[in-house]
Formats: C-alpha cells, sequence, structure tokens
C-alpha cells in the first residue's frame, strides 16, 4: 500500500510540474509553493457563479471530513448484517449490539459499536452501475449517475464535493479549502486516476491539493510550506512588497499557462506566512497516544490529518482508501481474512478516534463526517471467499454537522441485496452533504465556457435524516 501514486493526467493544457519549475524560477517568484499549487491546479480560469437567493442555505457543518472506502465495502459484513440468512449469505462475522438499542454492526468494529448513536447508519443506497469502479465512484462522489461510462477522470467531468464547497465557501482562514489524500487512486493498477475527486469542469484551480505522502512515515513533512531556506518572515514580506511593486513580466497574460499565477502566487504566500496552515501539518506535534489510536498506518494518520486539516479551516479533507481501485476494499477473494485482519480494525480504529476527538473537542457538531465507498457487495459469497461487486443495495454512515443521531434510515431486503424500506441513490446522498455545508443542491455554476450547470439536478435533500 506503501507504493507510488499515479499523478493526474496534463491534459490539454495542462502544465506539468517541471514547466512550472522553469515558469516559476522565470518569474523570480523564489516559491516552490507556487509551482506546486500551479502544477496540481493547471491552468483553466476560476469558474464563475451566478449569486441568486435561493443559493443561501444556512449551514450546519463548516467542514466535512469524507473517508471513501474506495472499492467497495461489504456492508453485509459491517454494518448491515444478516445474522438469520442461509450460511452462504450471511458469512463468517457475529453481529454485536451497538450503542444504539436494537442495532447491530460486525463483531470487528467494536469501537464504532459504541459510537453508533452519534449519527446515522443509511441502509437502503443504490445506483446503476455494477461494474466499472471509476464510473460508480463517480456516482457516489459527484451524485451524477451515468452508467458504466467514465472510468476516469476527465476535464468535463462534474466537480468533487471539496470543489464546489471551496468555490461557494471559501475558507475564512489562510489555507486552502480542499485537500485529498494519501492518494490519487487509480482505476486498477498503473489505470488513470478516477474521477470524482478533481475540479471537473470548474477547471484545475478548483482541484484539491493531493497529500500524497505517507503521514505515518517519520520524515513526513510539507516542506513547501516553509520559507525558502535563509529567508525569514520579515525578508519574506519585504519581498512580497517587492514583488508586488514589479509585477510580473510584460506579456505574461497573453500566455494561457500562466493566466493565473497571481492567484496561486497569492496562495502561496497565504499558505507561507498562515501559522494554521503550517502547523496543521505538523502531525509529529500530536502527542503519540492519540497517534496511536488512529492506527499507526497511512490509513490512520490520513484520518488525523484530516482532523488537523478541518480544525486549521480546511472545508473539505478526504481521504481515499486505496491506492488503486482493486487493491483493499475491493474483496472478491479472501474477503473475511482481509477485512478481519486488515481493513475493519484500522477503520475501527481510525473512525472511533476520529469521533471521539471531534466530540471531546467541541467539533462534531460542526464537522460533517461521511464514510462510504462505491458500492456494496454481493450477498452470495463466491468460490473464492468473496463479494463481488453490488450496486442494488449498500450502506453509509454520516455523523456530526446537521445530521440525526441515533439514527437508521431504510433497511435492505432480508439478504441485504436491495433496499425494502426508504431507498436513497447518490444524488439524494451528496445532496445532503451540499445542505449541511450551505450549498443547495440546484446551485447553478457556470464552466469556463460560461455553460450553466446544476450541481446536483437530480437530488434533494434527505429530509428524514437531517438534525
Amino acid at each position: 500500500m506503501s507504493q507510488p501514486s499515479p499523478s493526474p493526467c496534463p491534459g490539454p493544457g495542462r502544465v506539468s510540474r517541471r514547466e512550472m519549475i522553469e515558469i516559476g524560477s522565470s518569474l523570480a517568484l523564489g516559491l516552490g509553493l507556487t509551482d506546486l499549487l500551479r502544477a496540481e491546479a493547471g491552468a483553466a480560469p476560476r469558474a464563475r457563479r451566478r449569486a441568486r437567493p435561493q443559493d443561501q442555505v444556512t449551514p450546519t457543518a463548516d467542514s466535512c471530513i469524507l473517508i471513501f472506502l474506495n472499492g467497495g465495502p461489504s456492508h453485509l459484513d459491517m454494518w448491515d448484517m444478516k445474522p438469520d440468512a442461509p450460511a452462504e449469505i450471511r458469512g463468517e462475522f457475529r453481529p454485536i449490539a451497538s450503542s444504539l438499542p436494537g442495532v447491530q454492526v460486525s463483531e470487528h468494529l467494536p469501537l464504532f459499536a459504541r459510537q453508533v448513536h452519534l449519527g446515522t447508519l443509511i441502509r437502503s443506497a443504490h445506483h446503476s452501475v455494477n461494474n466499472s469502479h471509476g464510473a460508480a465512484v463517480y456516482t457516489g462522489l459527484t451524485g451524477h449517475d451515468r452508467g458504466e461510462v467514465g472510468g476516469r477522470a476527465q476535464p468535463t467531468d462534474n466537480p468533487a464535493i471539496g470543489s464546489v464547497v471551496g468555490l461557494h465557501r471559501p475558507p475564512e482562514t489562510g489555507i486552502v479549502p480542499f485537500v485529498a489524500m494519501p492518494y490519487i487512486t487509480a482505476e486498477g493498477a498503473g489505470g488513470p486516476p478516477q474521477p470524482g475527486f478533481f475540479g471537473g469542469w470548474l477547471g484545475r484551480t478548483h482541484d484539491p491539493l493531493f497529500v500524497l505522502k505517507d503521514p505515518n512515515s517519520p520524515d513526513f513533512a510539507m516542506p513547501e510550506l516553509s520559507h525558502p531556506a535563509g529567508v525569514d518572515l520579515a525578508r519574506f514580506a519585504s519581498r512580497k512588497r517587492l514583488d508586488n511593486v514589479l509585477g510580473t513580466p510584460a506579456g505574461y497574460e497573453r500566455d494561457p499557462r500562466l493566466r493565473d499565477v497571481d492567484g496561486f502566487r497569492a496562495r502561496a504566500y497565504d499558505l507561507l506566512t498562515a501559522p494554521t496552515a503550517q502547523d496543521a501539518f505538523r502531525i509529529d506535534r500530536e502527542d503519540p497516544r492519540i497517534r496511536d489510536r488512529y492506527g499507526r498506518n497511512i490509513y490512520g494518520q490520513s484520518v488525523l490529518l484530516a482532523r488537523r486539516l478541518v480544525e486549521a479551516g480546511v472545508r473539505v479533507a478526504s481521504i481515499s482508501w486505496a491506492p488503486d481501485a482493486n487493491a483493499t476494499w475491493d474483496t472478491h477473494g479472501n474477503n473475511f481474512k482481509t477485512l478481519k485482519n486488515t481493513l475493519l480494525p484500522q477503520l475501527d480504529a481510525a473512525l472511533s478516534s476520529l469521533l471521539d476527538d471531534l466530540q471531546s473537542r467541541g467539533r462534531l457538531d460542526r464537522t460533517l463526517v461521511v464514510v462510504m465507498g462505491e458500492f456494496g457487495r454481493s450477498p452470495k459469497i463466491n468460490p473464492a471467499a468473496g463479494r463481488d461487486h453490488w450496486n442494488f443495495g449498500y450502506s453509509l454512515f454520516l455523523a456530526g454537522g446537521g445530521i440525526k443521531a441515533g439514527h437508521v434510515h431504510g433497511a435492505s431486503d432480508k439478504i441485504g441485496a436491495r433496499p425494502h424500506l426508504d431507498p436513497v441513490t447518490p444524488a439524494e446522498i451528496i445532496a445532503t452533504i451540499y445542505q449541511c455545508l450551505g450549498i443547495p443542491a440546484d446551485l447553478l455554476l457556470y464552466d469556463q465556457f460560461r455553460r450553466p450547470f446544476t450541481v446536483v439536478p437530480e437530488g434533494r435533500p434527505i429530509a428524514a435524516i437531517l438534525a
């Protein structure tokens, strides 16, 4: 799981890191962070949005931590168990009581079992995509169901949650609005980046800041968020003033690759001079006992880093729990062994610690926590002791930030195959997330060509799960 992650495909108009470093040098910025931000976001102009009275929704959450179990977690072995079903359906795990009376979860989620009362379990999600991970991820993360099409990120994709939130509700502190980690998940080993994590038609300026380093590594650091060597803060401020006077080389505005350089330079200065931004990434300053609770692995420490980032003002911190679609939760074989020995203990430690910390710090009420994957797993166990893709019915968990506590929404049938009560779609789930974050699902945004798009045209918030 520590293998290098793929980089986003440059695409038309995209500036490579090498080009950007050269550009940065030619502008004499002396800011490696400007290069980083510019290279990550690309050359697209910023999108514009129409301000309308109906665009105003009172937010119940200031930030969102999205734990995306990439690959498709088995709802039947986690939080919608069927102990009375035949053996080939119910599987090897026993259910245990949770803190919500009458609700059981897997024996391998004992810490989470004590916290189910803090949020809402949805047991009736479904959509149309069953084969392509990337297409299902896109549906799950944007609410746009385009079927078994589009397993790779495209500039015409609908934007990620963090991209929309960052545009509509930029942070109040000098920090980026949207951070994604610890991988840019590929559509299969060596494949292209999956959709749903990028700015899409909003433009690459609305991509997240990708943190592709292992926060569990002893040498984890973000050197991009430090002053240039030998330049103290006072000298750095003087350099900024001088740069404001000198401006940028004549004619740069005619180069589409440089059109947004001022915006990226401003973001770089803000990040480099904002103590909250710099401190947020200093995970080594956390009490070792807290770090141990989250789990000393790349995912546990990414969840801890996400908590630090939203405390510093980041609007959306997203964790994609796989280097590629088939690497972790895609348990076609050895489902029970993999869940028991690795995946569920890691998730249990990280999620329970996150909920504990947010609650004890008084932040859960204003922080939306979402745990989901792109689909579930098949009721029937296959000959490889695994479960296959299952989009017809699956589960997810939401807590904090305006979500009803101590609630179960919907129900699946006797074998966990399809919704039996109150079915919901990804469009409704995403609309609910946006509602909590103060964004109406029918918000009208414009792409780079001034074409209007509704953020989630097919979805409305699930009123029954809102506090």
